[in-house]
């Protein structure tokens, strides 16, 4: 259901992502969707861009990047409400398929909106679940909404370069290996790294393999690094998208990547994000029709997602 109008932008938000969540107290609780917007609409941003309703993505959609075993092992997790879908970082709660389902659905909504033309760039707040791999859940993510959207855009558009950008404080393990032997994938990572934080991977060795070697970019920064170091290795990002031109960009705005974030240890400002975003914006512009897609992925300081992810949707704003 769309609202406000039209700055190029959009953003897909509403109780069916929100509701993404692993109960009060867990690093992932109910409350960041409500953090963004209400910081969203401080900032005047909400009057500024099409708002859009998240939708449920469809058993197919879902089976475009996950195992169908994998699928219907999630679906009955959710329905008993007990234990975890993975050693222990994601707990299963009665509804969890179909929230999960909702929050694939809504990176498909926004997508949709970049290729058929309503938008130019678009974002959601919960969204960009990295580390699920193809058969199996990881680290508070159930379904990998990115590597849904990346298949989408192969199958259903024929898009042969598609970029995925990601500045979480984790290593998109998830999205990494399963597209690691894929030339369509380009691949640009900054991340703490792995030797200090989970999953322990993305090291810049880590280049891809076969016939993908050279389309993937892995860039760990130390514990404690800053905006200084951010822009610094930046660089190279740009460097590797201009390299392979891509013709959508997926960008994956982790917050856990600022100061003060309880389980991670960069020391980034929402600057950075905002500087990522805007150059990133041009590089749309030039390869890509202007398509961007910016999911929220982590951040567990509250304060630091809402800075964060609004100044995301700023510069989306002001780029459109």
């Amino acid at each position: 259901m769309a609202q406000n109008g039209g700055s190029g932008t959009c953003v897909v938000a509403g109780e069916r992502i929100a509701r993404y969540a692993f109960g009060d107290g867990h690093p992932f609780g109910p409350d960041r969707h409500e953090a963004f917007c209400r910081e969203l609409a401080a900032q005047g941003l909400d009057r500024q861009v099409l708002m859009l309703a998240p939708r449920t993505a469809t058993r197919a959609e879902l089976e475009l990047f996950h195992r169908p075993e994998y699928i219907d092992q999630v679906e009955a997790r959710s329905a008993i409400g007990e234990g975890f879908l993975d050693a222990g970082d994601t707990p299963a709660w009665k509804g969890v398929f179909e929230a999960a389902a909702d929050v694939v659905g809504a990176s498909l909504v926004a997508t949709e909106a970049l290729m058929t033309g309503a938008a130019r760039r678009a974002f959601v707040p919960i969204a960009g679940l990295h580390h699920a791999g193809r058969g199996h859940a990881a680290g508070f993510c159930v379904f990998n909404d990115c590597g849904v959207v990346i298949e989408h855009l192969k199958r259903e558009h024929g898009l042969t370069r598609i970029a995925y950008v990601d500045i979480d404080a984790h290593h998109g393990d998830g999205v990494y290996y399963s597209f690691e032997d894929d030339p369509h994938v380009v691949f640009a990572d900054l991340h703490e790294d792995g030797r200090f934080l989970y999953p322990g991977t993305g090291a810049a060795e880590e280049a891809g393999i076969g016939p993908a070697r050279g389309t993937k970019l892995n860039l760990p920064l130390p514990p404690g690094a800053g905006d200084e170091e951010f822009l610094a290795a930046w660089l190279a990002v740009e460097a590797h998208l201009e390299r392979h031109r891509p013709q959508f960009l997926l960008f994956q705005c982790g917050a856990d990547s600022l100061g003060g974030d309880p389980i991670t240890h960069l020391s980034l400002t929402e600057a950075s994000h905002g500087h990522a975003a805007a150059r990133l914006c041009g590089i749309a512009d030039r390869h890509a029709e202007g398509r961007i897609l910016g999911v929220g992925g982590g951040g567990y300081n509250r304060r630091n997602l809402a800075r964060a992810w609004t100044r995301v949707v700023r510069a989306f704003v002001e780029a459109a």
